[in-house]
């Protein structure tokens, strides 16, 4: 039997090697439109990282590999033009040759997959736009990142694609903006309370979200500059389109293949309306597992599970695909996010008696190192008690979480059957009853009236809204709520009436559930637990009470500081980078100061813009306000580093350097890169254009200075008796001594401004360059610190002596001491040699992952 596939990739390449397995007779032809068959597509966000090293890495199997392992015959850069269902035949053309053959089939599986959408606006053919789905496209855009110093990236799309591109070009030190036409991120994937979760989160690790907006032009000349929103211009050097794929099957046609929407849609046994063709992978369209009506699934996943099937099916095993759940996972910062089943809208759709639970468990011992939780949400079916789908967040197995919940649908087990499942126990893998099992026991204390309580969806739709909150919590933890402490409860509380409508709120919701338990006992007739707790909801009281010191040092670390004249107003500092903002930034942070503040601003010092004013309530308000409009946001304050200051640079008529584009670098690589990095202490960096130390870089505990140093040609001296370089010297420092120029470098600037003064041109020559000063201090105790030896001649030499000295600080500095007295407790001479050598480098990462400085030492 001779049996054609067009196309390779998962779908096709899986089917080809299991029917070879299966018959070795079978004559198999595969004809690829790529010259690549076999490669690793949803490894392709993680090239782009630097995480996959070499191309190499994604190809799975070269053409000559696959047929030598499996021999199947294998044609490359083949494209199907047609199908002639009447004479079996497809007719294709080479892309190399141009020329057309007719190949003949008894069998045909089509596995074309999908390629992306390009939205239908202007600019995208412009450089730096890119899509992502060949093994190239993702050579391309990391050679671009690199070789064009991208800083800036906007993603059109908020899929799995799209937030993996997103992970790790924020990884590659890109900062990243998603957007998305949708209403929430990954629609039709998590429910939006999940969405909106995850956006939050995304946004607290440097990943800027906008939601229901659309892209509309793409702007810049012969490269991308910026991108066109409905919500305003985003700039940016590089913009990713991730908006969705498109079934490659326009070649289908005319032929009465019975299609929707591109996909090809196929039965059981995976075959189409026409005879002896079939259809896996991108291009088909498949069913969902459980309603049974027609699901789309572009999986890797499904298509090695259909590819499988289908070659049994054709080697007359009888057996049928029995659907996809829409299991999926995607990995960003510091939290994974999984799913499988019907969402609970899909549920409700169809026609179910839908009832869900969201719970936050533990996803190890809480006592082993590194234990975090999981977040779930369950949906069951109220009459039957069947798992309907599940969702997971955390930084941890969520994958392990979901796949037992896909394990449960696809048997079509009830909760009851999942109560006692006996998974494994240590204390570095799980807790001792399960986090999956620990949350069906949740949905059926709900399911049984045991717990009455309310989802984190109802809670932001205003359920609860005329119910008086309860701080359960181990310790007060929500302002203006009444604390119960659960271990006192005994008897009646005193003050809350037993008909009074109560919300219960803890951190994560057992201890709201022990405490209803107890009230109910007690007579209490109308309690609510708050599913998710403070973990995952946002619980705000209207309250006049004084802010506690807890309280008012939780919103300094944010950097937020307390105005003094007040008792609850606060002044928020909104990191400019180097005292640069654009007029759009300018715009909203003004909004902000009148929405959320007096409508007052003021500059710091350290050029960061404080908003005056702001109410305690209205802190968190502001930050997603600053952030969803402009990508700003607020900080500044601990022992970190700090946000760096900048002179103007080349914009001014004395600059040297480019001081805005070096602290712009310092400022993504360090005061971002090292944003979880726990110092003794403040650690400030300047960036000065020239000596004349407009921003007192010498006064930092690491400061930058340009310099222009003169290269003097002595054969061109004529030993002037008016020396034109030596007037324009401010320091004094150059002098004509028989007949013959001078310079005194222990005390010259290098200022720059005795170049090309010489009429004789003995100062034309010159080599730019940076002075480092370390050890400088402002405040209490004003030092000025003292200038490496060494005029570095290279930005990429000044970087690594600023990482050096955070590394050192970190690793031999005392936890409450500023740099300065670090470096008088070693010495300056052993200082400069550690920061001149590469050793703080080569232990680097076991500094950053020791546990120093949990406290330091800064109060503002």
């Amino acid at each position: 039997m001779k049996i054609l596939i067009i196309g390779g990739v998962a779908a096709g390449t899986k089917a080809a090697a299991k029917l070879k397995r299966e018959n070795r007779d079978l004559d198999i032809t595969i004809i690829a439109k790529d010259g690549d068959i076999s490669y690793a597509g949803c490894g392709l966000p993680y090239y782009i990282g630097g995480f996959i090293k070499d191309r190499s890495s994604l190809i799975v199997n070269t053409p000559q590999k696959y047929a030598a392992m499996t021999g199947v015959s294998v044609l490359t850069n083949v494209e199907a033009i047609t199908v002639d269902n009447n004479n079996h035949t497809v007719i294709a053309k080479n892309l190399i040759t141009n020329e057309e053959a007719s190949y003949a089939y008894d069998k045909l599986i089509i596995a074309t997959g999908a390629s992306p959408i390009t939205p239908p606006i202007e600019g995208v053919k412009k450089q730096g736009v890119f899509s992502l789905r060949l093994p190239n496209d993702a050579v391309n855009i990391r050679d671009y990142v690199t070789n064009n110093q991208v800083k800036k990236a906007v993603i059109v799309g908020g899929g799995f694609i799209g937030l993996e591109v997103a992970e790790n070009l924020l990884a590659q030190k890109v900062d990243v903006t998603v957007i998305d036409f949708a209403p929430q991120i990954m629609p039709n994937v998590i429910d939006p309370e999940i969405a909106s979760y995850v956006q939050k989160h995304l946004q607290k690790h440097g990943i800027r979200v906008l939601t229901g907006v659309a892209a509309q032009e793409v702007l810049g000349d012969d490269k991308v500059s910026a991108l066109k929103t409905s919500a305003g211009e985003l700039s940016a050097d590089l913009v990713i389109l991730s908006v969705g794929i498109r079934p490659n099957t326009a070649f289908l046609n005319d032929t009465g293949m019975e299609m929707f929407k591109g996909t090809i849609l196929v039965n059981e046994q995976l075959q189409t309306n026409l005879p002896d063709i079939y259809a896996i992978g991108d291009c088909a369209m498949v069913s969902n597992r459980m309603t049974h009506s027609t699901q789309w699934s572009p999986m890797g996943s499904s298509a090695n599970l259909e590819s499988r099937l289908l070659a049994q099916i054709l080697n007359n095993t009888p057996k049928n695909y029995p659907g996809v759940l829409g299991t999926g996972i995607v990995k960003l910062p510091e939290l994974n996010c999984a799913r499988t089943g019907l969402s609970e809208k899909v549920a409700r759709d169809a026609g179910y008696d839908v009832e869900t639970v969201m719970a936050v468990v533990d996803d190890k011992a809480h006592y082993y190192p590194d234990a975090s939780s999981f977040i779930t949400k369950l949906i069951v079916d109220k009459s039957t008690h069947k798992i309907l789908g599940f969702q997971a967040l955390g930084s941890g197995a969520v994958d392990k979480m979901v796949d037992i919940a896909v394990t449960a649908i696809s048997l079509d087990a009830t909760i009851e059957q999942c109560e006692c499942m006996d998974f494994c126990y240590a204390p570095p893998f799980s807790t001792a009853i399960h986090p999956f099992v620990q949350t069906i026991h949740i949905m059926q204390n709900k399911l049984s009236n045991k717990l009455i309580s309310i989802t984190p969806a109802e809670y932001l739709a205003g359920k609860a809204k005329d119910y008086r909150v309860i701080d359960a919590g181990l310790a007060p933890s929500i302002r203006g709520a009444k604390y119960v402490d659960l271990a006192k409860v005994n008897a009646p509380i005193e003050g809350i009436g037993k008909d009074e409508k109560l919300l219960l709120v803890c951190a994560k919701g057992k201890r709201a559930y022990f405490l209803q338990n107890r009230l109910r006992h007690l007579g209490y007739t109308n309690t609510l637990s708050l599913e998710g707790g403070l973990f995952f909801n946002d619980v705000k009281v209207k309250t006049t009470s004084k802010l506690t010191p807890e309280e008012i040092k939780a919103v300094k670390a944010l950097g937020f500081l307390q105005d003094k004249n007040t008792e609850d107003k606060f002044n928020g500092r909104v990191i400019t980078r180097n005292g640069k903002i654009t007029a759009q930034e300018s715009k909203v942070i003004a909004e902000a100061a009148d929405k959320f503040g007096s409508g007052e601003i003021t500059m710091t010092s350290r050029l960061t813009v404080e908003i005056q004013g702001v109410p305690y309530d209205n802190i968190e308000p502001l930050r997603e306000y600053l952030m969803q409009n402009a990508g700003l946001e607020t900080g500044g304050t601990g022992s970190k580093v700090r946000p760096v200051v900048s002179c103007k640079g080349t914009t001014c008529q004395y600059g040297l350097i480019d001081t805005f584009a070096l602290s712009e670098e310092i400022h993504q690589r360090f005061y971002k890169g090292y944003r979880d990095v726990k110092l003794p202490h403040k650690f400030k960096i300047a960036v000065g254009g020239c000596p004349n130390n407009c921003v007192k870089p010498n006064l930092n505990d690491i400061g930058i200075i340009g310099q222009r140093v003169p290269q003097i040609d002595y054969a061109k001296c004529h030993g002037c008796k008016i020396c034109q370089p030596m007037n324009r010297c401010p320091m004094k420092t150059l002098n004509v001594v028989d007949k013959k120029i001078t310079i005194d470098e222990k005390h010259c600037n290098h200022c720059g401004l005795c170049v090309n003064k010489c009429p004789f041109h003995c100062f034309d020559n010159y080599t730019d360059g940076y002075r480092v000063y370390i050890g400088g201090r402002w405040g209490k105790r004003v030092k000025e610190g003292q200038p490496l030896s060494k005029i570095f001649t290279s930005k990429e030499e000044v970087l690594a002596i600023v990482e050096k000295a955070i590394l050192l600080f970190r690793e031999q500095g005392i936890t409450g001491e500023r740099f300065s007295d670090t470096i008088d407790r070693l010495g300056f001479a052993n200082v400069e040699a550690q920061l001149l050598a590469d050793d703080l480098l080569s232990r680097k990462q076991e500094n950053l992952k020791a546990q120093k400085h949990l406290v330091g030492g800064a109060t503002c």
